[in-house]
């Protein structure tokens, strides 16, 4: 890659977060990459309490108080985020790592800071400081995860950090998005021997929209007589290609059922150390929401999830 990679790390503190820090280390990331740790202080700050044209002289103690409370808060995520930065330069100490902090709500201070840094992965972990995170992904993991432009990677502590080479899957439906996710794994630098599994669901979505797929090499109409079977084998073979000329070792696995189901089944089973997958595959409903699979996979799995999406051009 001729430009640096840069990675956005939305940092609180939490266990989680310092899991997903760590996680980094397995990620096939560069040697030299740019990051910007950001710690949100989900408070609201007031105006300065210093007398304007817009404010009386004499600001009242409960404006004073909130403001104070609310600066000490962003204080606070300024030191966590340092922290972090400190953490993650003993991994990445030829990264250039910067560090901010500010009042805001969490999840969209992150997207809004995403949408003009323009990151290609941010990096959150699985679940937050709120009891509320305990239900569901998380409110901030998830509000990151469905409504961020980019590519997003759940990080999750691995149960063996000493664990090489490492086990990667990938979910492949043929999708744009799923082309996306094998370039992303195809441009990192991973231990030596490390193995790609690739994993295809044939569910009722995957078969109808094959009816209207070409295999490569095809043209016309003549795809949409052509056996799932053979496309899908077809697909995989190309995808196996690429892998093995950046020296992965590649598995693949074609099983009918559930996408969710089978990708989460397989990584379990296998051990896998990351989960990659499409943001959004061949639904029509995908199209408006993250994508069934993509959100119940980052939910569900015992391991660290990258949900890709493809470079905006």
């Amino acid at each position: 890659m001729s430009e640096k990679m840069k990675v956005l790390i939305a940092y609180d503190g939490s266990s989680c977060a310092n899991a997903a820090l760590d996680d980094l280390q397995r990620a096939g990331l560069p040697r030299v990459a740019e990051a910007l740790i950001i710690s949100v202080a989900d408070v609201f700050l007031p105006p300065s309490s210093s007398p304007t044209p817009a404010f009386p002289a004499q600001v009242p103690a409960a404006v004073q108080r909130a403001w104070a409370q609310a600066t000490h808060a962003v204080e606070e995520a300024h030191a966590l985020a340092q922290q972090a930065r400190t953490h993650l330069l003993m991994s990445f100490p030829a990264w250039d790592v910067r560090a901010e902090a500010c009042a805001d709500s969490p999840a969209w201070a992150v997207i809004k800071k995403a949408d003009t840094w323009q990151p290609d992965v941010i990096v959150v972990g699985s679940h937050g400081r709120s009891t509320m995170s305990r239900l569901l992904l998380g409110s901030v993991s998830h509000t990151i995860l469905t409504e961020a432009h980019c590519s997003v990677r759940m990080g999750r502590g691995p149960g063996q950090t000493d664990k090489v080479p490492l086990h990667l899957l990938i979910g492949i439906d043929g999708s744009p998005d799923a082309e996306a996710a094998v370039q992303a794994v195809a441009a990192r630098e991973w231990p030596v021997g490390s193995t790609v599994r690739l994993v295809t669901a044939l569910d009722a979505r995957m078969y109808t929209a094959l009816a209207f797929m070409h295999l490569p090499g095809e043209k016309g109409t003549e795809a949409r007589d052509t056996d799932a079977g053979v496309w899908v084998s077809k697909t995989v073979d190309a995808v196996a290609a690429l892998l093995r000329t950046r020296g992965l070792i590649v598995l693949s696995v074609i099983k009918e059922g559930d996408p969710k189901h089978v990708l989460l089944d397989e990584a379990e089973h296998w051990g896998a150390d990351c989960i990659f997958v499409g943001a959004r595959g061949h639904s029509r409903v995908e199209r408006f929401l993250l994508g069934s699979v993509s959100a119940a996979v980052a939910a569900r799995a015992h391991c660290s999830v990258e949900v890709v999406r493809p470079a905006m051009s």
